[in-house]
């Protein structure tokens, strides 16, 4: 009996093939905007952290302090020097816990490199760094060596280069050790070549060149140019600890008074990790709120196309219950009719969710992903929307009286 009402539910459903289709469109646009937005934010979420743990989670940097306007509550800021090349040596000659030191310094982000008649764009990032600044950054190189000792006192001129860099300059990572580049006006050889990592929120791993911190300090800077000491932990639970004593150091180094506030930044990787994230889950909301409005919608519209069913087909009813088919009956019919329309929306707008959504990811280099918990939670939410807009009409038909309702025209 139970799959006989199924049957007349669908030949229903087919009947008003108009209304039942801009329903379920109602319904898919609103699961495609709530499931299509979370899978783009769990895409760009994991592959935040994809990026940043690449980039070393135990590591933090200590950067000059920037004011943005020189005026804050009324009152003139007070404006630091940057930390230059004597502070960040300083500071790594004196800290003494037991973590991994890098002093490095970014010279420029417009760089042009040539080799012969070929050259890049100017657009190549020049980094100067020490012996530990691979191991502190969370870069590997696929082939070579690292700076030397003696190269990196004298600060004699040889690179390590990223891949996107030897593409445009025609070249293979294992031809390319000991060949020259042209920076600046002067060669460089090449003596490592950085392992791929690809781009990570609008920088390019594989479009930078290292150089001795020296060279860099001698060739590629002025005044202006901070020196950016990094530490890096073994374990995360070490990580506070050499906060506080780097802190503690740097404010020695820096002159800073008791009771004045710090004249620089620390900066935590996976602390950039955790704003980006916390500024998704804004959005996660903000999506979950138009969804559920559209929801509401679909769920109004829904119970409307049931209603004016229940009332289109109320001789229908009484005919079926003057032949015996019980209130429960009646009302079982026209509830799997909702439910058939709400799952049918819902599969659909799941299915353009999860391709929006990846679309998006995919868009800025995260990986696809099949959000398994959005796609269950959004298959309850449709249930739950069919339900609801089901019920009331699935109650009005069953309660209808055989007499009446065959009276009606």
């Amino acid at each position: 009996m139970r799959l006989e009402n199924i049957r007349i539910a669908l030949k229903a459903i087919r009947s008003q093939m108009l209304r039942t289709v801009l329903t379920i469109l109602i319904i898919a646009f609103g699961i495609m905007a709530l499931v299509g937005i979370l899978t783009s934010i769990d895409a760009l979420t994991a592959k935040i952290n994809s990026d940043f743990s690449s980039m070393g989670v135990n590591t933090f940097s200590i950067q000059s302090r920037s004011h943005f306007g020189d005026v804050q509550d009324g009152k003139k800021r007070k404006i630091y020097p940057i930390i230059d090349y004597q502070d960040a040596m300083t500071f790594k000659e004196r800290y003494d816990y037991p973590a991994k030191v890098s002093v490095s310094a970014n010279a420029t982000w417009i760089a042009t490199i040539k080799r012969g008649s070929l050259k890049t764009n100017p657009n190549v990032r020049v980094i100067g760094g020490d012996e530990s600044y691979l191991d502190v950054s969370g870069t590997s190189l696929e082939i070579g060596r690292n700076f030397s000792q003696n190269e990196l006192n004298e600060g004699y001129n040889v690179a390590l280069v990223g891949q996107d860099i030897l593409k445009k300059l025609d070249m293979e990572p294992d031809e390319s050790m000991g060949k020259e580049i042209q920076l600046f006006g002067d060669k460089y050889r090449i003596i490592g070549v950085l392992e791929s990592k690809g781009g990570n929120f609008g920088f390019n791993n594989d479009n930078q060149v290292i150089l001795p911190l020296q060279n860099v300090k001698l060739n590629l800077t002025g005044g202006n140019t901070r020196f950016i000491p990094s530490v890096s932990t073994d374990k995360p639970d070490q990580l506070e600890g050499a906060t506080e004593a780097a802190i503690g150091v740097m404010r020695v180094v820096r002159g800073d008074r008791a009771g004045e506030e710090h004249s620089f930044e620390i900066r935590k990787s996976d602390g950039t990790a955790e704003d980006l994230i916390e500024n998704l889950s804004f959005i996660s909301i903000a999506a979950t709120i138009i969804g559920i409005i559209t929801l509401m919608g679909a769920a109004i519209g829904l119970m409307n196309i049931m209603l004016v069913s229940v009332t289109e087909r109320t001789k229908e009813i009484g005919v079926r219950k003057s032949i015996g088919a019980s209130s429960q009956v009646i009302r079982w019919q026209f509830l799997v009719e909702a439910i058939v329309i709400g799952q049918l929306g819902g599969l659909l707008g799941m299915t353009l969710g999860i391709a929006a959504g990846n679309g998006i990811a995919i868009l800025v280099g995260a990986s696809f992903i099949i959000p398994w918990n959005w796609i269950i939670m959004a298959a309850f939410v449709c249930l739950a929307v069919s339900v609801i807009s089901g019920f009331y009409p699935a109650n009005k038909a069953a309660g209808l009286d055989p007499i009446e309702a065959l009276r009606h025209e």
